[in-house]
């Protein structure tokens, strides 16, 4: 890392640049995560239901949502939002304000399928996260399976979008 990329990351934080996040950091991004999808899915139900009232007044009755629709609505707007994020970027909004990123083996931003199997998994099974207590890398379940990392990254680029750079091992 050059003196320029190192400059953008806090003092206090520069000896964590590259290493491996902890289950606290990443329960509380993906709580924050968790949230904006809700208020998402959320805002997506108001929005049907203004757009049914606005085109048909009188007939307008208040639905309920069931269950399953929120359920399902939630799984695919969690795996939607969690691909394009760590495709896009590395993070998500809950990884940017924990400055944390998720990366391949080798340090590099994840192609869409592995991002998208990865958010999958996350969806599916995101008790699987609590296997970072556990393993000596700080890994979860999901990141054992498709050779992930989850690093802290302060910097406001993906590794990939630097020329020449990559992140530093743990």
């Amino acid at each position: 890392m050059n003196e320029v990329e190192l400059s953008l990351v806090p003092v206090e934080a520069r000896p964590y640049q590259g290493r491996s996040a902890g289950i606290v950091t990443r329960l509380v991004a993906n709580t924050i995560d968790a949230l904006l999808v809700g208020a998402a899915l959320v805002g997506t139900y108001l929005g049907v239901v203004a757009f049914r009232f606005v085109v048909a007044p009188r007939d307008f009755t208040w639905q309920e949502p069931s269950w399953v629709w929120f359920v399902l609505g939630f799984f695919g707007m969690t795996v939607v939002y969690l691909t394009a994020a760590w495709w896009i970027s590395g993070r998500t909004v809950g990884d940017h304000v924990m400055g944390i990123r998720v990366v391949t083996g080798k340090r590099t931003r994840l192609r869409i399928g592995r991002a998208f199997v990865r958010a999958v998994l996350c969806a599916v099974f995101p008790i699987g996260l609590l296997w970072c207590v556990v393993s000596r890398d700080r890994r979860a379940f999901h990141d054992v399976l498709l050779r992930t990392s989850v690093v802290y990254d302060w910097l406001p680029r993906p590794a990939r979008s630097l020329p020449g750079t990559t992140l530093p091992q743990p």
